[in-house]
């Protein structure tokens, strides 16, 4: 099958969304399947061989977030021109809402056209201002997924229709085996978090004010934080005696992504809401990371209710300092967690994941993917 898969956020920023299409694309190619990505992407950016650039982004806050999407002349040409080439069986759009390139993908092109909801969130104004003008573009939408509950919820409260179910996938594969970073555990004194440090829905000053509590307790204790945003911001929210205890590692590559994550005694995801599913929970999951999480409805989901990670009320460092290190305090409970983690995690595999997305593809395929103004 010949597969377009449009992503509407920067391609060479890291984003729930960007991981997921990079895993279905592979997926997909490992299957035997063709499939080519058109993505915003910076003009010196490495990219795969299955991306094709979409042009620059503009920052554009959204949904508690700072998005990076493409939308103008010079993107609407391009994503012409990768529709008239790649002569796709299915047109595979990400969040078709968002005012990026998925939304031009839709005017320009007619035939099988399936679209993935991702986001989650109770109110937009932005959203209802924009629906009219978005109408046009979702109305030749086909075949709809959304990821979780909470982003079909979304769908069917903002933009009208239902959806088919399919989570998130991971590939579990990447994250099971890994050396630890130098110089960190796990040792049964370090815990980990995995976010953009300056975006407040991540949680990250939750898990500081714990911290801080937690190491008056345990001289031992350490943290270490990956993802971009500004250090002198994590280190004003703790005691300066604490500094040296914090580990900063910045934007990190897969491969310490993947290290970071066997590098903890427990990982934390202080998230205080806007999340439709939780990749970063079944990245930390697949490692065998023991994980407390906060009591958001997406987390608690994707945990089992608490069976594969322990659960904190939302925002409260207190509870969290408290789960935390009774975890810490407690080895078995740790191997327990962490074992549950690997188990429930399978489902989300993209083994699985993908032939369910296949499936709504083989609902829609008939004609080409072709140019709204070209002949039939």
């Amino acid at each position: 099958m010949r597969i377009g898969i449009v992503c509407p956020y920067m391609w060479d920023v890291p984003g729930g969304v960007q991981a997921h299409v990079r895993d279905l694309a592979e997926a997909l190619i490992e299957d035997g399947h063709r499939v080519s990505v058109i993505a915003p992407a910076s003009d010196d950016a490495p990219l795969p061989g299955y991306v094709v650039s979409a042009g620059r982004a503009v920052p554009v806050p959204y949904n508690g977030s700072v998005a990076r999407l493409t939308f103008g002349f010079l993107s609407a040409n391009r994503v012409r021109k990768w529709i008239r080439e790649g002569r796709f069986d299915v047109l595979h759009v990400h969040e078709p809402a968002v005012p990026s390139i998925g939304v031009l993908a839709c005017w320009v092109a007619r035939g099988p056209i399936v679209a993935t909801f991702h986001a989650s969130y109770q109110r937009s104004r932005a959203m209802s201002v924009a629906a009219p003008m978005l109408q046009s573009a979702l109305e030749k939408i086909t075949g709809r997924i959304a990821v979780s509950d909470a982003a079909r919820k979304t769908l069917v409260e903002h933009l009208g229709g239902d959806a088919v179910l399919i989570p998130n996938g991971v590939t579990v594969g990447r994250y099971a085996e890994a050396e630890p970073l130098p110089g960190w555990g796990p040792d049964g004194d370090v815990i980990g978090f995995l976010g953009r440090m300056d975006e407040p829905r991540k949680g990250l000053p939750v898990l500081l004010e714990a911290f801080a509590k937690l190491a008056q307790e345990r001289p031992r204790l350490r943290l270490l934080v990956a993802g971009p945003g500004d250090a002198d911001d994590v280190y004003q929210r703790v005691p300066a005696g604490l500094h040296d205890r914090i580990g900063l590692l910045g934007l990190v590559s897969e491969q310490d992504k993947v290290r970071a994550y066997h590098s903890v005694d427990l990982f934390c995801a202080p998230n205080l809401g806007g999340e439709s599913f939780g990749i970063v929970l079944t990245e930390a999951m697949s490692a065998g990371a023991p994980i407390v999480a906060s009591d958001i409805p997406a987390f608690r989901r994707v945990l089992g209710e608490g069976q594969a990670g322990a659960l904190f009320a939302t925002g409260d460092a207190g509870a969290l300092a408290r789960t935390a290190g009774a975890l810490l305090e407690d080895p078995a409970l740790r191997a327990k967690l962490s074992a549950e983690a690997r188990l429930a995690v399978r489902k989300y595999d993209w083994s699985t994941v993908a032939r369910d997305v296949l499936r709504v593809y083989e609902t829609v395929v008939g004609a080409p993917v072709i140019l709204e103004d070209e002949p039939l």
